[in-house]
């Protein structure tokens, strides 16, 4: 199989990935839980896991780093903290779901910062007049999961620096294929999930928190149990209920990954099979490809159209052919509809540390080989 939907899951991973979970089940038991062995082993684990984080999107306190279920739990979080129902929230024209479906549901005044695919000047400067109208919150992906568009978050969160607006930064398609320091844009939260490119399991995340959160959920920490409102300081806070320990082990094993591999590395060889692929792709005919001009405008990400294919349809068959990529509106309705693209749905590829030239070419050999319709 040719694996390019890492926009969605990074189904290949370090072995260590499998080897550090499966061991955690038999030998970790749940941090906080416990002065015996296997407890006080998961408790080190967990720790090492936020301080692995903590470096590598340099914040000072690994505390500060919460374990959540994935992104979407963290973003809740984040949300729900800052926004009320009439907050006036500034969002980009590419976010997920994961970010207008809880502001929609709380109804917030939800303003879209709108402009052009690629164009990061006009990015700012939709953000800028947005924000010169007024905002009590800004929630802002690092990168489109649809089109790999990097949005500029750091001129971004600048402009809320300078107007005291809090930013909450939705990297789930960034961290660990983009640098992010968290320190130096002074966002309020970044959430980001463990199972992209952090290479950790299913059902594992990260909320870094420069602000303080209120709880999503309550109940059982391990610590102040005669206290009956959740504690006070973080993480426990934010962490009711049992940890999924065997997945935190996992994550830390693909962060070290990351560490090891180094970002930016990672950030180089997904930009160049973008545009290895975008290139190969101008000389299928039919196809209709999004792709920047300027690659530091787009990450490991890229979306298309074949003339006469439905999208769902083309998917499906390549999925025969041995591709695996997304076909549809991949939860981000409004990224479409900024591209003009939500009638149709595109096709993803997403690619990853472990893709290689020689699985684009054959990508692009197959893709040559679809039957055209008209």
């Amino acid at each position: 199989m040719i694996y390019l939907d890492s926009a969605a899951t990074t189904l290949q991973k370090p072995q260590a990935v499998a080897s550090s979970s499966a061991w955690a089940i038999n030998h970790l038991a749940s941090p906080g839980r416990g002065g015996h062995r296997p407890a006080m082993a998961a408790a080190d684990t967990a720790f090492a896991c936020r301080e692995a984080a903590a470096r590598l999107f340099h914040m000072e306190d690994p505390e500060r780093v919460v374990f959540t279920f994935n992104a979407t739990h963290g973003l809740n979080i984040a949300i729900k903290t800052l926004a009320r129902p009439g907050s006036r929230v500034v969002i980009s024209g590419y976010e997920h779901n994961a970010v207008t479906r809880p502001l929609h549901g709380m109804r917030a005044d939800v303003r879209v910062a709108r402009s052009p695919l690629f164009d990061q000047t006009a990015a700012v400067e939709a953000f800028r007049q947005e924000l010169n109208q007024g905002a009590d919150l800004v929630v802002c992906n690092h990168v489109s999961n649809v089109f790999g568009f990097i949005l500029p978050i750091e001129e971004i969160a600048q402009l809320c620096r300078e107007r005291g607006v809090p930013l909450i930064v939705d990297a789930s398609q960034s961290a660990g294929a983009l640098p992010l320091d968290f320190q130096r844009l002074g966002a309020a939260f970044a959430a980001m999930p463990g199972h992209k490119g952090l290479y950790g399991p299913q059902g594992t995340g990260l909320l870094l928190c420069g602000a303080d959160p209120d709880p999503l959920l309550e109940g059982g920490t391990g610590s102040e149990s005669v206290r009956q409102s959740m504690p006070d300081f973080l993480p426990d806070r934010l962490e009711a209920g049992t940890h999924n320990i065997a997945g935190i082990a996992g994550l830390l094993a693909g962060l070290r990954f990351v560490e090891r591999r180094r970002v930016e590395r990672i950030a180089a060889q997904e930009s160049a099979l973008i545009r290895r692929l975008g290139m190969g792709m101008k000389r299928i005919s039919g196809a209709e490809i999004f792709q920047s001009s300027d690659p530091a405008a787009q990450a490991g990400v890229l979306s298309f159209r074949l003339r006469g294919w439905d999208c769902e349809d083309l998917g499906e068959a390549l999925g025969r052919r041995g591709v695996a990529l997304r076909a549809g509106l991949h939860c981000a309705p409004l990224a479409h509809e900024t591209a003009g693209t939500l009638e149709t749905g595109t096709l993803r590829a997403s690619v990853s540390a472990f893709n290689t030239g020689r699985e684009v070419d054959q990508f692009l050999q197959i893709l040559r080989s679809i039957p055209a319709k008209h």
